[in-house]
């Protein structure tokens, strides 16, 4: 630690600029350029062992064909050291990376990778820097055919078809209104900037790249001179750049790259547009519109305002003391409000969005946001409401927990919003100073000068409409087809064969492995080098006031995560949507001593929040017994711990469900979000839904937060009138029968010397709850194949297939972990993805015996599903070297030993301990693992079979697609009404 380096001394080529400690990330940050190449690299050194490389590259789009977004995927599809067709998915398959993507923003490209094992992390770096500095795509024509777009026909009386990896992907994309609402944003308020170009790719655009114009836009862009090289952790610095000296960056000359970001000039008055996204033919358009009105709020290299508005708009939008979304909804534009704030451009974006509504509002809504800003500029905002607003913001950004993404990660992200402009790489994570000048909040007008000059001044803004219209997709598909129809026509016989032997060729290339001479140059660590032992998470077993505590001595930084756990067993059947529901409600109604706004305040100015939710545990080994649980997950400063526990008991007990105006505003948001989750994430709701049909876990969950959940929320909402006496004495009966002391099992994940604190002010927490003993529910749920298709106007599906193996009398061993890699990242991959062009596919098996199938942002129906079935007869024959079975396991290992944080530790020692999962269980399945041969993963061909040959499926998709297919359905579903 605290490498002793010179500035101005050259280090393997690379001339030291600035060196500087950043106590908000405990490290000393390095500038470096590279004085051959011009690249420029940044090292944050600190004790963290998940060290993080990046190289990122300034992009601008051009046009809207996707290009950026094409070639991201593209370098990773072989290179000059290694010459396989996916380098990328066998790092995925064989290292201990613990983040391993590449992502595409509007103005960038960024290649991140993250390791805790230093030979693995160097191997990484090195595929990565040969994959953007020399790709095969100079050679290799077939790779923008696949990642980017193709004309698809393989018999001359077929019709042509667009695929493509990409194609699909935003295709998919372009079907969520969220997705392009956000993509037409920019494209409104920046006309005449890079901006205004779709990064991603727009699909009516995506096939008018060529392959001139595509290795064109590599050539320009990723040269070192247009590069910005990351290193985080606890590496040897010196070993990394002599590395990347000698093997990359020594090759090239230093040259100037055109890739600034134009200003986009203000405009003169506010601009308004209305755009329309597709809805299926069976959906009503009322209450399907969005309003929007967006800001464009100077420059991200502003300091101040980068972090001021990333704190006023959730002051202003996101909890439930948010005046200005108080008073939107008070106005029944809508049935949601969200905004956000996008500061990862140069000129960033403040977004204020009224969901589910109508266009006759768009006066009102324009009204009510001015007026609503006016005064509080007039009257001043509650200075509680900004206390808690900045205590939340800075708690959040103390506790620098970003759940999957590596903490390393974020602070690349966060740094390329300067660095990218040509700032000082590190302002935006020096937070502490800038944090100070807004405190100035507290007792001046700060916040209200800034909505003043920002919102209600600024002509540099749009009003934006995203109107539903039925049959849009089909319009839009019917023009894709004439036009291809059309092109066809333009061809002589002779260049639709060709057309014929290009798509074969393709599907050759793709269905042809690579040698194992080429195998072999992906770099591969030994299994010696992976930890033998599973890392025992710390739980003590502990009474207090006669209540189970499990304590979790970890170093925390001085914060308490307390969890608490109540058996939800006891709920009748008929009533089990109403515990996710009382989930959504709770901290969002007045209690006895609070009204709503109040109680928002009280949480975010004492704690770092409280979260309300609900799970099934099922027993270790088994779907058929499982602990349903209603979880309050909290978290504050140890010395916050009294206030933490009146405030959770206050609201568990004291909650008012007659607020009937707040009940049915929150149930209408409730709909909006889980309508968002089914547009955004559709292979998660046909998962749980095909789990429904087989599993009693699955069913159980699926009346939660699945489909069945969603119609739930859609008969409260309209019939809210004659029913709201019976949802508010069902909330209030299940409310009582969960919150019984009898039921509670605590979990506390804090420092040794903090328990006592936590102690102390126990009965505060637990005193007041119910303690008479309830009867557990034994629930009976109907189990069939249901085999149903959910119908959308969405471009693209989400196919699962699958069953409990359990049930075949099969049972679970740790090769089935490897399976699962072997599945997703070969023959799920290659039939799915590279052949078929949808965005994914994904496999898992769990211990307890279920099994799920799934693709995502899919152009096919039948072919995903006969490709699964093809699974067993793969794995028949699989049949690979000890080298590809190690890269597996290793594989396979990458994802057991993920990172996890103080708070995660906690919660997943306690999952275990639900679930009677014993140490001893997960050491067994790493060994599993470690031992598994390629004759155990030949022996799941039987179950896999088995499984397959029930016959459960779902599928989530277009209308007419799944139309076209109704004879393999049992039941066709309109999602949407």
């Amino acid at each position: 630690m605290n490498m002793q380096l010179k500035v101005g001394e050259n280090y393997y080529g690379f001339k030291l600029i600035s060196q500087k400690e950043i106590k908000e990330v405990n490290g000393v940050g390095r500038l470096f350029i590279h004085e051959k190449s011009g690249a420029q690299l940044y090292h944050i050194e600190n004790k963290d062992d998940n060290k993080v490389f990046s190289i990122s590259f300034r992009t601008p789009p051009e046009d809207s064909t996707g290009v950026s977004h094409i070639l991201e995927h593209s370098v990773l599809c072989g290179s000059r050291k290694f010459p396989i067709k996916e380098p990328f998915v066998e790092l995925a398959k064989g290292s201990l990376n613990t983040f391993l993507n590449a992502m595409t923003f509007p103005d960038k490209t960024m290649y991140p990778i993250a390791s805790q094992n230093e030979k693995d992390f160097l191997n990484l770096m090195d595929v990565y820097l040969d994959a953007v500095f020399y790709p095969n795509i100079y050679e290799n024509p077939y790779i923008l055919k696949q990642e980017g777009w193709h004309y698809e026909i393989e018999d001359v009386n077929e019709e042509i078809r667009y695929k493509g990896v990409v194609y699909n992907e935003m295709k998919g994309a372009f079907s969520s209104p969220d997705s392009v609402l956000a993509r037409k944003t920019q494209e409104v308020l920046f006309p005449d900037s890079p901006y205004g170009m779709e990064s991603g790719g727009d699909p009516e655009y995506i096939p008018d790249l060529s392959q001139e114009q595509f290795l064109a836009f590599h050539k320009k862009y990723y040269h070192p001179a247009n590069s910005y090289l990351y290193i985080y952790g606890n590496g040897n610095i010196l070993e990394y750049l002599k590395f990347i000296d000698k093997e990359y960056l020594s090759n090239f000359e230093k040259k100037e790259v055109d890739s600034e970001i134009p200003v986009q000039k203000s405009f003169d008055k506010p601009k308004e547009v209305a755009i329309e996204y597709p809805i299926s033919r069976g959906e009503k358009e009322k209450d399907k519109t969005f309003l929007s009105l967006n800001f464009v709020i100077g420059k991200s290299t502003n300091v101040e305002t980068y972090l001021a508005f990333d704190i006023l708009i959730y002051l202003l939008l996101q909890t439930s003391s948010a005046p200005l979304k108080r008073a939107l909804i008070d106005a029944d534009l809508g049935k949601d409000v969200t905004g956000f704030f996008e500061n990862s451009i140069l000129q960033p974006i403040f977004s204020i969005i009224v969901k589910n509504s109508n266009p006759e509002k768009k006066e009102k809504f324009q009204t009510v946001v001015f007026e609503t800003l006016e005064k509080l500029v007039k009257e001043g905002i509650d200075k509680k409401l900004i206390e808690a607003a900045i205590n939340r913001y800075e708690f959040n950004l103390r506790e620098a927990d970003y759940g999957s993404y590596p903490k390393g990660l974020m602070y690349a992200i966060q740094m390329m919003d300067s660095w990218l402009y040509d700032a000082d790489p590190v302002v935006h994570l020096e937070y502490e100073e800038t944090l100070k000048k807004v405190k100035k909040a507290l007792t001046t007008n700060y916040f209200e000068n800034m909505i003043e000059k920002y919102l209600l001044n600024n002509n540099h803004c749009a009003l934006i409409l995203l109107k539903p219209k039925k049959g849009l997709a089909e319009e839009r598909e019917k023009a894709t087809r004439e036009k291809l129809a059309k092109f066809k026509e333009s061809l002589s016989k002779e260049e639709i064969k060709k057309l014929v032997q290009e798509t074969m060729a393709l599907r050759k290339r793709q269905m042809t492995p690579d040698s194992p001479e080429q195998l072999n140059t992906i770099p591969l660590l030994n299994i010696e080098d992976i930890n033998p032992n599973v890392e025992k998470l710390p739980l003590e077993e502990k009474k207090e006031e006669d209540t189970d505590i499990l304590f979790h001595p970890l170093f925390t930084n001085g914060i308490a995560y307390v969890n608490l756990y109540f058996d939800t067993n006891i709920i009748p059947q008929k009533l089990i949507p109403y515990i996710s529901l009382l989930s959504q409600l709770l901290g969002k109604l007045s209690t006895e001593k609070y009204n709503y706004e109040d109680l928002s305040n009280e949480i975010n100015a004492n704690t770092g929040g409280i979260q309300f939710s609900t799970e099934a545990f099922e027993e270790n080994g088994s779907d058929e017994q499982y602990y349903p649980k209603f979880i309050i997950k909290s978290k504050a400063l140890v010395d916050k711990l009294p206030k933490l526990h009146s405030l959770i008991a206050e609201i568990m007990l004291h909650t008012k469900f007659s607020e009937e105006k707040r009940l049915k505003q929150i149930i209408q948001e409730s709909k909006s979000k889980i309508e968002r989750i089914m547009q955004n994430s559709g292979h998660l709701v046909v998962v749980r839904r095909l789990y429904s049909y087989f599993s009693p876990t699955g069913h159980y969950l699926e009346l939660l937060n699945g489909i069945e959940y969603y119609k739930f929320l859609v008969d409260l909402e309209e019939n809210f009138d004659n029913k709201k006496l019976e949802i508010k004495e069902n909330l209030m009966k299940v409310s009582q029968l969960i919150f019984n002391k009898n039921q509670l099992l605590i979990s506390i994940t804090a420092e040794e010397k903090d328990y006592n604190k936590f102690i102390q002010k126990l009965p505060t927490l637990i005193q007041q709850l119910n303690i008479q003993n309830n009867n557990s529910v034994e629930y009976r749920f109907d189990f069939k194949a249901k085999n149903e298709g959910l119908m959308t106007s969405s471009e693209v599906q989400y196919v699962g297939k699958g069953y409990n193996f359990k049930k075949l009398g099969h049972s679970y061993t740790g090769s089935l972990q490897v399976l699962k890699t072997i599945l997703s990242y070969d023959h799920l991959w290659n039939r799915i993805r590279v052949q078929g062009g949808a965005y994914g596919a994904f496999f898992n098996a769990g211990r307890d015996g279920n099994i799920y199938f799934v693709s995502y942002r899919d152009p096919n129906l039948i072919e995903t599903l006969k490709a699964y079935d093809a699974t067993s007869k793969y794995l028949k024959n699989f049949d690979v070297d000890e080298r590809e079975m190690r890269k597996y396991i290793i594989g396979t290992i990458s994802g057991l030993d993920t990172p996890l944080t103080p708070a995660a530790k906690g919660e997943l020692a306690t999952s275990r301990y639900i679930r009677h999962i014993k140490y001893e269980d997960i050491q067994r399945e790493r060994r599993e693992v470690l031992n598994a041969t390629k004759e155990d993963i030949r022996n799941t061909s039987y179950l896999i079979k088995d499984v397959l040959d029930q016959n459960y499926f779902c599928i989530m998709g277009n209308e007419d697609k799944i139309m076209s297919h109704k004879e393999i359905f049992n039941d066709l579903i309109p999602l949407f009404e």
